[in-house]
């Protein structure tokens, strides 16, 4: 059942939020800003909400951009160089703009995990980074999963539009997939599934761009700041690192090929137009000729900025 809190029941509980925790704050979990309330109304700031985690990235576990869409609320475990919060993020009714209220509570020295001496919590923060990767890391690839894209490439869209920065994304099909399950079985599908992640890590700005298994045989990348020209080489050089993986069997070798499709946002466009539009390219892509790709048209007004 939903469980957004009014903005009434805010006013009147954010003392009472401050006593029992020891940070409270209101945020939009899409543009990621910190906001105020003030004479009854929500206002934007200047200060971005995972400055607080003094780590210089956008959490990929963010439990605040999930609340907002499924409106319920959620916990987790988070951590900066300094201490361990339990975080719980609430839905906050509010129509003009996406808004959370999170709580923060130190959990530094209250949480133990088995035995043994955890005064520095460096296990605790072992099993922090654990947690959180499990929710958003396929298992297999150890690229992000389906719930990180969801979650995270709103966000990236709103930022490239306010910025008037590109954004582009690369749609891969494993190519034959069946086919290799079939004759090699599902182990070297599963080889084929590792090696063709690991090629597309090796194709990108770590911190910057981002990867994820989109779900079965589909893979996407996402690149920020990235133009058409130059998603375009990447996805010719991708193709090239995926042609040279060969995984050898006992009864022969498994070759890969895969089909791309390139789309770089050329005006404003939801996160889910954004993936159809570059998997639509993929499946021309593929019916034209497994192991290709196309791209958009590029735009002459969205240049990659240093």
């Amino acid at each position: 059942m939903p469980e957004q809190i009014s903005l009434g029941k805010l006013e009147q509980n954010l003392a009472f939020f401050n006593k029992m925790y020891d940070s409270v704050r209101i945020v939009d979990p899409v543009e990621k800003r910190v906001l105020e309330y003030r004479d009854q109304s929500i206002g934007k700031t200047s200060e971005i909400c995972y400055d607080y985690w003094k780590n210089g990235n956008i959490c990929d576990n963010c439990i605040s951009v999930r609340a907002y869409h499924d409106n319920i609320s959620y916990m987790k475990l988070e951590q900066n160089p300094d201490v361990i919060m339990l975080v719980t993020a609430f839905p906050v009714d509010a129509a003009e703009a996406p808004v959370i209220l999170e709580l923060l509570k130190n959990a530094t020295d209250s949480m133990m995990i088995g035995t043994g001496d955890y005064n520095s919590g460096q296990a605790i923060r072992n099993v922090v980074s654990d947690i959180n990767n499990m929710v958003v890391k396929d298992h297999l690839t150890d690229v992000y999963n389906r719930r990180f894209v969801d979650d995270r490439l709103p966000v990236d869209v709103i930022r490239a539009t306010i910025t008037q920065q590109p954004l582009s994304v690369i749609f891969i099909d494993i190519d034959n997939m069946k086919h290799i399950n079939d004759k090699y079985g599902h182990a070297a599908g599963d080889l084929a599934l590792k090696h063709t992640a690991a090629a597309m890590l090796n194709c990108v700005r770590a911190g910057t761009d981002w990867v994820a298994r989109y779900g079965g045989d589909e893979f996407v990348i996402f690149l920020n700041n990235i133009g058409d020209d130059e998603a375009r080489h990447i996805a010719e050089r991708l193709q090239s690192g995926i042609e040279a993986i060969e995984i050898p069997m006992q009864n022969g070798s498994v070759t890969i090929t895969a089909s791309l499709g390139v789309q770089t946002m050329l005006e404003p466009v939801t996160a889910e137009e954004m993936i159809r539009m570059a998997d639509e390219k993929m499946y021309e892509a593929k019916r034209s000729a497994k192991n290709d790709f196309l791209e958009a048209a590029p735009d002459p007004s969205c240049k990659t900025k240093d």
